[in-house]
């Protein structure tokens, strides 16, 4: 069955609510709803998706496991630029998320339609569990980033250099092969370009740098090209502190998997300590948290984890993704000005502090 997926809460029935949680909770059946909360595109933290918080009564003989509060993530009505990002979730929580035991948002149903490029996800409410959502308008530190880097390290080892990569997750992009590639490398730049042409802070960042945005882009490409002959794993993508959350007991998880690629692993730890950091607290603590990683891959199974220098080389390379996709394509109506402003401080700083440019024109 063909499912019609809504792009606002207006085609939110049950019927549609039951279709998304037979593709992956079995036996489970709503008999009635409630929309609690919406977010759309340009309205909060939502950025690439809608997002929708119901309430939900089910049938008396469905599990008692299953949560009355629920997030169903739905496509943003803008255009269908989005879409290799929807297909790519989907598969990511119906493929990947059953097997790992690491702290990201439970999965009750989701599919992707290529027809029309719309999308649902249904996800546990992670308030229901006290998560509260950090962003770099908060006071952050070498903790939270710690607990943060415990989530990846448990991530890439489990996946390191898997031979499943050649078997039943051969399906995975990179981040040089595949639909969302092709949308970065394609056409995102001619984003980027009108981003840095229209938004000033953004156009004096780059100006800073002394670059532009077709020499960064050549040198995301020469990264990424570089660091595919690495050591291979799965990867988050999108590591920003925005895609980020806390528990109570101090647990750190990971939210929006979008951007979940097979590729190494500095590409997820560099982008979570660059952006959440503070400018000094990075300066004095980056080095130390690239070691207590590398020491947790190895506690988590990987026999032999990169050397400290070489991979402090990696680390420093990578950040260039940071500065060109991660927040010079991310408009202000996203996540609001001071937050792309702080994103922006800290990933140019820290590429200058980094001599990262130096490290990338290595590669040509």
């Amino acid at each position: 069955m063909v499912l019609k997926h809504p792009t606002s809460t207006d085609g939110i029935t049950v019927a549609y609510i039951n279709q998304l949680l037979a593709t992956a909770s079995k036996g489970a059946t709503v008999t009635a709803l409630r929309i609690i909360d919406a977010k759309t595109y340009g309205e909060q933290m939502v950025s690439t998706a809608g997002r929708v918080a119901i309430e939900v009564d089910y049938r008396d003989d469905t599990s008692p496991d299953l949560p009355t509060r629920l997030v169903l993530k739905l496509t943003r009505a803008v255009d269908e630029i989005m879409a290799p990002f929807y297909a790519n979730e989907v598969a990511f929580y119906r493929g990947i998320r059953p097997e790992l035991a690491m702290e990201a948002p439970r999965f009750f149903g989701g599919a992707f339609d290529p027809s029309t490029t719309h999308f649902g996800l249904l996800l546990e409410d992670l308030g229901v569990r006290g998560a509260t959502f950090p962003n770099t308008t908060m006071r952050t530190g070498p903790d939270d980033v710690r607990a943060l880097l415990d989530q990846l390290a448990r991530l890439h080892a489990r996946f390191w250099e898997s031979p499943r990569f050649d078997a039943d997750l051969g399906w995975v992009e990179t981040h040089i092969q595949g639909a969302v590639a092709t949308m970065m490398n394609e056409l995102a730049p001619a984003y980027i370009a009108h981003e840095v042409e229209t938004e000033n802070f953004k156009r004096e960042m780059v100006q800073r740098l002394r670059t532009t945005p077709d020499r960064l882009l050549a040198g995301v490409q020469a990264v990424q090209r570089h660091q595919s002959t690495l050591p291979q794993t799965l990867l988050h993508g999108d590591t920003h502190l925005g895609n980020s959350y806390r528990l109570p007991d101090g647990t750190a998880g990971l939210l929006d998997w979008q951007l979940m690629v097979r590729g190494y692993a500095m590409h997820d730890v560099n982008y979570i300590v660059t952006t959440g950091l503070s400018v000094a607290d990075r300066r004095a603590h980056e080095r130390d948290l690239l070691g207590y990683y590398l020491d947790r891959l190895g506690q988590e199974g990987v026999a032999r984890p990169p050397a400290f220098d070489s991979a402090w080389d990696e680390y420093r390379r990578t950040l260039i993704w940071g500065v060109y996709i991660g927040w010079l394509t991310t408009p202000v109506v996203n996540y609001g000005w001071e937050i792309n402003v702080m994103n922006h401080l800290r990933l140019t700083t820290a590429y200058e502090d980094l001599e990262t440019a130096k490290l990338v024109d290595a590669l040509f």
